[in-house]
C-alpha cells in the first residue's frame, strides 16, 4: 500500500533542502549573471565561493535531514536559519522520522550584494525530491519545485546561510 504524505513547511523544510549523495549526481546549478546586484560589483572569487558554499549547504541541511543530527547545520548555518533548521530537525526525532532530500536543480539569482560586503541575498529556483521515512520504511515521497530566498554573511572560512525561507513567491 503506497501512502501519500503531504509534508508541512517544517517538515517539507522551504528552507535549502540538501543534496542526498545518490546515482542521480550533482544538481545542475543555473546561475545568472551578477553584474548589478547593488552599489557594489561582486567579485570574481566571490561569484563561485557563494554558489559553492550554497550547495554545500544544501549538502549538510540533507546530512543533519537524514542523520537526525543539527550539529552538521553548523558549518553552512548560522543565525535564524540555523534554529529554525534545528528545530525542524529536533521535532523529526520527536516523531521519529528522517527525511532525505535529493536536491536536483538550482536556477540561483543574486538580487542585493551590501556595500560593506557583509552579506548577499539570492533567489534560488530549486528543485528537488523528498523522502520521508520511519523505521526504515517509506512513508511518503514528493517532488518540490519552489523558491527559496537566503541571505548569506561571509565568515573566517566561507559564506554561510543566515536567513533561509521556502515556498516564497
Amino acid at each position: 500500500m503506497k501512502i501519500a504524505v503531504r509534508l508541512s513547511p517544517l517538515l517539507a523544510i522551504p528552507f535549502l533542502a540538501l543534496l542526498l549523495v545518490s546515482d542521480s549526481g550533482p544538481p545542475a546549478v543555473r546561475v545568472d549573471p551578477m553584474d548589478s546586484v547593488g552599489p557594489r560589483p561582486v567579485e570574481a572569487q566571490t561569484r563561485s565561493s557563494i554558489v559553492r558554499d550554497y550547495v554545500a549547504a544544501w549538502q549538510s541541511l540533507n546530512q543533519a535531514m537524514t542523520q537526525n543530527r543539527p550539529d552538521l547545520l553548523d558549518a553552512y548555518f548560522v543565525g535564524q536559519a540555523r534554529q529554525k533548521l534545528a528545530e525542524t530537525v529536533q521535532a523529526q526525532q520527536n516523531l521519529a522520522i528522517h527525511t532525505t532530500y535529493q536536491d536536483t536543480s538550482h536556477n540561483i539569482r543574486v538580487v542585493f550584494y551590501s556595500p560593506e560586503g557583509l552579506s548577499i541575498q539570492l533567489l534560488d529556483e530549486v528543485e528537488y525530491d523528498v523522502h520521508v521515512r520511519s523505521g526504515g520504511q517509506l512513508l511518503g515521497s514528493s517532488h518540490v519545485r519552489t523558491r527559496y530566498v537566503a541571505v548569506l554573511t561571509p565568515t573566517e572560512s566561507r559564506w554561510k546561510v543566515r536567513i533561509f525561507q521556502g515556498g516564497v513567491s
